[in-house]
C-alpha cells in the first residue's frame, strides 16, 4: 500500500516545520534496519526536526561503524527512563523495517500502544498491522532502505540525501538483497544505488566494514556452523545449527551469526536450508529460513514456527529443545517437501 498523493501532502507539510522526531527499528537491528532509521536521521536533520533514532536493544558490532549511530537513544538498559520519556514527548514517530509493534519486544511494544500521537510504517514485510496514520508497505521491495529513498524521492527532499545518509541507505540495500542478487533486485536497485555512489558512498569501504572485519572467535564460530551443517539430499534442504555450548566456546556476541543461514543455499542442488541457534536465555531456539526458486519460506515458518518474513526469507523461534526442535523441521519437510 502507498501513500496517496494526499498523505504524502499531509506528511510534507507535517515535516516542514521543526518537531520532535523518533525513528524505531525492529529489535534485533540488522543493516537494513539500521540503514533506512539512520539514513532518514540524517535526512530530517537537516529539516532542523529534533530527531532520534531508538533501536529497542544493543546493536551489533559489525553495524556500529554507521554515521549516526553514536546518536542513538537504545530503549533496554539504563536510559529506559529516558527512552519512555522521548516516546511520550515525540510528535511522529517512523516505525522501519516491521510492521507490527510485538517487533520491538514485550517492554517497548506495552509503552508504543498507548501513545497517542502520529505513526509513520515504511517497511516491505506480509500482513501490515493498522496502527500507523500514514502506512507506505509493499512486499514489492527488496528492502525499507530503497523505500525510504523512494519516499524521500517523492517527497521532494533528494538533495538532502547526505553522503552520511546515502552510506546508510546503500548499506540496507546492499545486505538485504544479499548482495544484488536476491530476487527483489531491479534495474530501479541498481539505480538508485548508482546515485547514492554519485552522492559519495564508498562502495568498497561499506562491503570491508561489513564483511572484512571479523574477529577470530567470529570466524571460528563460522566454522563450527559449517561443520555443524547437514545436508538432506531427498528434499533438496540443508541446515545448519550452533547450541548455546557452541556460542559460549567461541565468545558469541550479538551479530556474529549474520549471515551463516546463507552458507545452506551454496550447495549444489539445495534450494531451501534453516538456520537454527540455541538461545538458552530466552529459552528458545531462534531459526532463520532462506530458500531459492518457488517454495515459500514465509509461508513455512508461519505455519510451524511463529515467525514469517518474505517468500525466500524469513524467521521464526521453537520453544523445544534444539533436538526436538530439528527432529520435527525434519518430519515437516516430509510432507512440504515430497
Amino acid at each position: 500500500m502507498n501513500l496517496s498523493e494526499q498523505q504524502l501532502a499531509e506528511l510534507k507539510a507535517l515535516l516542514s516545520s521543526p518537531k520532535k522526531v523518533t525513528i524505531i527499528p525492529h529489535r534485533n537491528v540488522d543493516g537494513d534496519a539500521m540503514g533506512s532509521t539512520l539514513g532518514l536521521y540524517h535526512i530530517l536533520k537537516q529539516l532542523n526536526h529534533d530527531c532520534v533514532v531508538m533501536p529497542p536493544n544493543e546493536i551489533p558490532e559489525y553495524l556500529k561503524w554507521l554515521p549516526g549511530t553514536e546518536t542513538t537513544l537504545v530503549y533496554e538498559g539504563e536510559k529506559v527512563g529516558e527512552a519512555i520519556k522521548r516516546l511520550r514527548q515525540s510528535e511522529l514517530i517512523f516505525t522501519l523495517d516491521f510492521n507490527a509493534f510485538h517487533r520491538t519486544g514485550e517492554q517497548m511494544e506495552s509503552i508504543l500502544k498507548t501513545l497517542d500521537t502520529r505513526f509513520v510504517m515504511v517497511d516491505h514485510h506480509e500482513k501490515p498491522d493498522n496502527y500507523a496514520q500514514f502506512t507506505f508497505s509493499s512486499t514489492e521491495y527488496g528492502s525499507t532502505c530503497q523505500m525510504i529513498y523512494d519516499l524521500v524521492s517523492q517527497l521532494g527532499y533528494t538533495d538532502l540525501i547526505s553522503k552520511e545518509a546515502a552510506t546508510c541507505i546503500y548499506t540496507g540495500i546492499a545486505t538485504d538483497s544479499g548482495g544484488f542478487r536476491f530476487p527483489r533486485t531491479t534495474g530501479n536497485t541498481h539505480r538508485i544505488v548508482a546515485d547514492l555512489i554519485d552522492k559519495g558512498v564508498d562502495n568498497t569501504q561499506v562491503y570491508i566494514n561489513l564483511y572484512d572485519n571479523s574477529n577470530y572467535n567470529r570466524l571460528q564460530l563460522l566454522g563450527r556452523a559449517l561443520q555443524n551443517m547437514r545436508i538432506l539430499p531427498e528434499y533438496k534442504t540443508s541446515y545448519i545449527t550452533l547450541s548455546q555450548d557452541d556460542l559460549d566456546e567461541f565468545h558469541y556476541e550479538k551479530g556474529d551469526t549474520e549471515g551463516i543461514v546463507n552458507y545452506g543455499l551454496t550447495v549444489k542442488d539445495i534450494d531451501f536450508t534453516a538456520f537454527f541457534t540455541e538461545i538458552k536465555d530466552e529459552n528458545i531456539i531462534k531459526i532463520s529460513f532462506r530458500s531459492q526458486g518457488s517454495f515459500d519460506v514465509n509461508q513455512f515458518a508461519r505455519n510451524y514456527f511463529n515467525g514469517g518474513g518474505h517468500v525466500n526469507a524469513a524467521g521464526g523461534k521453537s520453544f523445544d529443545s534444539l533436538e526436538v526442535t530439528i527432529n520435527k523441521f525434519i518430519a515437516i519437510l516430509a510432507t512440504e517437501k515430497k
